[in-house]
């Protein structure tokens, strides 16, 4: 049995009942995890400081790759996500969303689209300053390297999807920002001639998502525009709390360096140690990271496992279910079982 050893950095709220689950079901994989974790919790933060971000550091660039829960932001602290892109380098951040049978949605069509976006830059990284008390400003900034990597990233992935990729921004507008990534994208692209490409502009995108979701499936955007699409399409799916998230570092090559996988929801105070909470984007995450290992039976067997769960009925309560987090983290192991037994 192979074994990896997986950096787990723990937060708040929900996330030692994630990990739990996460535990639970690595139990039934054909690999071996060892998990070396790391305290990331607003407590482990306001008494160490620095220090905790500094051991996670060092352990992610030692073993290479991470799974990361929840954790609060609180008005002293600095968002502990910001602080890992900027010391880890993650300069891409990969979202899958697809729809799952047996959760109830206001959207009626299927959706299945990954979305690549540069995961530094735009306005995130300038909280802005005022001008006056009735004026503000802040500094949007595009870079080509983060643009090129992000571009390429989709293009491997649409080379695995077997489709299209479609760039995305508001570059008739921002040319000199987002006309600088679009460059990027189509410079990327004459390297896949064999990938269709074309550019979108964003909100026209976002209405052509609502009316034929059918003709998207792999997105690359700056990231600001990749963090509101994201959310938006988690909703169209029943649950911004449905999603994983993979941030990834680049070498100047491409060789990806380093690589984290998280649930995309919150923290959840409201519900934290009852056993209440939904494992599924955990889960998810756990998959989407057994694929980067190279272990694409067990990623696969994973991620169709929490799907026939929950299309059989055998879900959380905020999905309409009746199982609580332990009950369904071993509904979804059985099943994993069955799917990794046959042929």
């Amino acid at each position: 049995m192979k074994t990896y050893t997986v950096v787990e950095l723990l937060g708040d709220g929900i996330s030692a009942e994630l990990s739990k689950a996460v535990h639970a079901l690595s139990a039934t994989l054909p690999c071996k995890l060892e998990f070396v974790q790391v305290d990331l919790s607003e407590a482990a933060r306001a008494k160490q400081g620095a220090a905790v971000y500094d051991e996670a550091e060092r352990v992610l660039c030692a073993h290479k790759v991470a799974l990361k829960y929840p954790t609060t932001t609180t008005t002293e602290d600095l968002s502990p996500n910001k602080v890992l892109r900027e010391r880890c380098h993650f300069s891409v951040i990969h979202r899958p969303v697809v729809t799952i049978p047996g959760i109830g949605t206001n959207f009626t069509k299927s959706i299945d689209i990954d979305v690549v976006r540069i995961g530094t830059g735009g306005t995130y990284d300038d909280a802005g300053r005022r001008l006056g008390p009735d004026t503000a400003v802040s500094l949007r900034v595009i870079e080509r390297l983060p643009s090129r990597h992000a571009a390429r990233f989709a293009f491997k992935l649409a080379m695995l999807r077997k489709c299209g990729v479609v760039s995305s921004s508001k570059y008739t507008i921002q040319k000199g920002t987002d006309g600088l990534f679009e460059e990027a994208c189509g410079n990327v692209a004459e390297d896949y001639p064999g990938i269709p490409y074309r550019r979108e502009l964003f909100d026209s995108m976002l209405a052509g998502i609502i009316l034929h979701p059918e003709r998207y499936s792999v997105i690359v955007t700056p990231n600001e525009y990749g963090d509101f699409l994201s959310d938006m399409l988690c909703g169209l799916i029943g649950s911004v709390g449905l999603g994983d998230s993979a941030s990834y570092a680049f070498a100047d090559n491409g060789a990806i360096t380093l690589a984290m996988f998280d649930p995309a929801g919150g923290t959840a105070p409201d519900i934290a140690g009852q056993g209440l909470c939904n494992p599924t984007a955990a889960l998810l995450a756990l998959a989407s990271l057994l694929r980067h290992l190279g272990e694409f039976d067990a990623s696969k067997a994973v991620r169709a496992a929490l799907l026939d769960s929950i299309s059989h009925g055998e879900k959380t309560g905020d999905i309409g279910g009746t199982l609580g987090t332990v009950d369904f983290t071993a509904a979804v192991s059985r099943r994993v079982e069955a799917h990794l037994r046959s042929p």
